[in-house]
């Protein structure tokens, strides 16, 4: 069998870490089958270098390799792109076209984002798998193909399924052997090899000097949590040896470019079995909830003195520290000044309500400006635009 360094070598892949070397292993072990894979693991992780492994060290070697990116495809026209149409089948379709599971038989296909298929599309996905056949859009006739699939995703697809967005058909018949790529957070070892890596390539694309990092400053790139993963570290090793102008870069520099490294540092506040692109993508704003929540308790310490020995005020220390209420806040009322035909079961905030609330606050605050709101509610801008069109705040 072919030996994991010289994989690494050949695919130009960094680092030493034993789960990294695992789940090559294991990629290695089953490339000579026609076995199903599924790829699994968080965005930026490097999960396309192994249907590459995979496909090179199988009998398809010779045949046709296709990697298809099933979240950059509309969901009207993958079908079409997958299986293929026939002349006249819809508007647009000018002659007859391939899909790319024809035009990979005898080799390998590779389904990155996997979790984004419709349904429809999912259904279409599982008789290849299980007859080797498929129909093109338009027609009727049933053709075969001869293709090994490996699949990628990173989010929970059994999360998916429990919301009715996955089929559980198809994830079993895809998951007949799990590769699970480790965040970049797991193979600290392997964070600053990289980062000298990206650093030298970087220094000969740009031809300037390679930058390096102070002890402290290596000591916060070790520790950072890396959301982003190596693709997160290879665009910031970027932006430093193009905007730095000296080349040793200490951990104040380092820090700019960073989300929050005292927040990367601090134990995950999801559980483990959370979908991995959410987790990735709102941590930081779930822990700046946390961070106001805990400045509004403080507040209203100090507005009822009694609290900050833990003992509660009598009902006239009460009335004393009763909040001045709106006019036109017909909300606010006063218990006793509601009829019990009146009341209503108080409506709790969802966690969405509040980080909708939070985000508006912070636009508010900064007139609208993304840039300034995102960098105060510790997100990154691409965050906040998701989040902007998610809630309709455009």
């Amino acid at each position: 069998m072919v030996e994991v360094q010289q994989v690494k070598q050949r695919f130009g892949i960094i680092g030493n870490s034993p789960l990294l070397n695992r789940e090559i292993e294991r990629a290695l072990l089953i490339a000579p089958t026609d076995l199903t894979v599924l790829i699994t693991g968080e965005s930026g992780v490097g999960k396309e270098n192994f249907p590459q492994i995979i496909h090179q060290n199988s009998a398809r070697k010779h045949g046709p390799y296709i990697a298809v990116n099933c979240g950059a495809i509309p969901e009207g026209t993958v079908d079409s792109e997958l299986f293929g149409h026939e002349k006249g089948s819809f508007t647009g379709a000018l002659a007859d076209r391939k899909g790319y599971f024809e035009i990979a038989d005898k080799g390998t296909i590779f389904l990155d984002e996997v979790g984004e298929l419709p349904p429809a599309t999912q259904a279409r996905l599982l008789r290849i798998l299980e007859y080797g056949e498929f129909i093109r859009v338009g027609s009727s006739k049933v053709q075969k193909t001869d293709v090994r699939i490996v699949a990628a995703t990173n989010v929970d697809l059994m999360r998916a399924i429990r919301k009715g967005k996955f089929r559980e058909d198809l994830y079993y018949r895809l998951n007949t052997v799990p590769i699970c790529v480790p965040p970049l957070r797991e193979r600290r070892e392997d964070i600053y090899l990289l980062f000298r890596k990206f650093a030298g390539d970087f220094a000969e694309k740009y031809r300037m000097p390679a930058i390096h990092l102070t002890d402290d400053a290596k000591e916060i790139l070790i520790k950072y949590r890396w959301p982003g993963n190596i693709r997160e570290l290879k665009n910031i090793t970027e932006r430093m040896s193009i905007f730095e102008q000296e080349r040793e870069i200490n951990a104040e520099q380092l820090k700019t470019y960073l989300s929050d490294p005292v927040i990367e540092q601090l134990p995950a506040i999801i559980s483990a079995g959370s979908d991995a692109k959410t987790y990735a993508q709102e941590r930081e704003i779930l822990y700046q909830i946390l961070l106001d929540m805990r400045r509004e308790i403080n507040e209203l310490k100090k507005l009822v003195p009694g609290l900050l020995n833990n003992n509660l005020p009598s009902a006239n220390e009460i009335s004393t520290y009763a909040p001045v209420i709106p006019e036109d806040s017909a909300q606010y009322q006063y218990a006793d000044e509601v009829s019990e035909d009146e009341k209503e079961p108080e409506k709790a905030l969802s966690l969405e309500d509040v980080e909708r609330d939070m985000i508006i606050k912070a636009l508010e605050r900064h007139s609208g400006r993304r840039r300034n709101a995102a960098q105060d509610l510790k997100i990154s801008e691409r965050t906040l635009y998701r989040k902007i069109k998610e809630y309709g705040l455009e």
